[in-house]
């Protein structure tokens, strides 16, 4: 700053009010300054004068993968928001690995982010009372935390799951097969009950056989459709929990001689864009994975202006999109 107010010929004190807006200046004076800056290649530290304010405008967001087009659209939404309201984004995969979660949050708070995001995590209801206890602004994304009172955003899972099944049972399948997420996930848990109530409700017992764990990645629901069509009496539709393991299960089948939907209907959950441009357009439950985004972040920014500001819980519904991979039952 003393090279900036020689070059310019101003006092030290006048460059620190340019920088910093403290107090007005003149506009010949301002130019001066900016000149010399410019001139020098001067770039005031933003880091240190955020700290000065308590503030540092920055988020940091958690997500287990941002591979996954599902957490990328929703962090989108995140960023976007962000951005416009002058917050920067730091964002970081879990693998949903809790213990590289925790890492990482105690990495983010030491940073002093203004408030924290987690999308889809692992973290327990303690870990997110700790963050409170600190007063540390956070939102809790697609996880469901019900002994904790924090800013949540969330989907209906159980409904999309009782439309991806009703719509198949409504197309005359009977013996239908769901490919279920992590058992530790809420919403993969949400899911399958919801699947479980379309069937009872329409009288077809629920084959335990039929329910198959996967981890929402493709290589566990492509071992689950070949365990699965390998059956004496397999299944004429299958559930897929997500729709990168429903791109997979459409692949599987392919290779065991199945043809989708003529041989095997699927459906996915989440229709990311990869859906509408599978073979054949896959048949989702669709939740708004980007509105979801900028919910979170608003929920997020409105938290850090005011700490004491009532939790708020947003859920969304979701709906059926019915595209080409599902078909009514064929008679074997």
């Amino acid at each position: 700053m003393q090279d900036v107010a020689e070059r310019a010929g101003v006092s030290v004190t006048s460059v620190s009010h340019v920088i910093n807006e403290t107090r007005p200046v003149s506009d010949g004076l301002r130019q001066r300054v900016l000149t010399a800056m410019d001139d020098l290649g001067y770039q005031p530290n933003r880091l240190a004068r955020s700290l000065r304010r308590g503030q540092t405008h920055t988020i940091g967001m958690i997500i287990p993968d941002s591979a996954n087009p599902f957490f990328a659209e929703m962090a989108r939404g995140v960023e976007d928001t962000s951005f416009k309201n002058g917050y920067s984004v730091i964002l970081c995969n879990s693998d949903g690995d809790l213990n590289k979660e925790l890492l990482y949050t105690n990495v983010l708070v030491e940073k002093q982010v203004d408030g924290l995001l987690f999308i889809a995590a692992g973290l327990s209801t303690n870990g997110i009372l700790d963050l409170q206890t600190q007063k540390t602004p956070l939102v809790v994304v697609d996880r469901d935390l019900p002994d904790a009172t924090v800013n949540s955003v969330l989907t209906d899972n159980a409904q999309g799951g009782w439309l991806a099944t009703r719509h198949l049972i409504d197309l005359g399948h009977r013996r239908i097969a769901c490919i279920t997420g992590p058992s530790d996930v809420t919403p993969s848990a949400e899911r399958v009950i919801g699947y479980r109530q379309a069937m009872i409700e329409k009288g077809i017992p629920v084959n335990g056989n039929l329910v198959v764990r996967g981890d929402f990645q493709y290589e566990s629901a492509y071992r689950a459709t070949i365990q699965l069509l390998r059956m004496d009496d397999p299944p004429t539709a299958i559930f897929a929990c997500n729709d990168l393991m429903a791109v997979a299960v459409m692949s599987a089948a392919l290779e065991q001689g199945q043809q989708v939907p003529r041989d095997l209907s699927v459906v996915g959950f989440d229709d990311v864009r990869l859906a509408a441009f599978a073979n054949p357009p896959l048949t989702t439950i669709a939740q708004p994975k980007y509105e979801m985004g900028v919910v979170a972040a608003t929920m997020l920014l409105e938290r850090i202006r005011n700490l004491e500001a009532p939790a708020q819980r947003k859920v969304f519904e979701t709906s059926l999109v019915t595209r080409k991979s599902t078909a009514t039952v064929r008679e074997r």
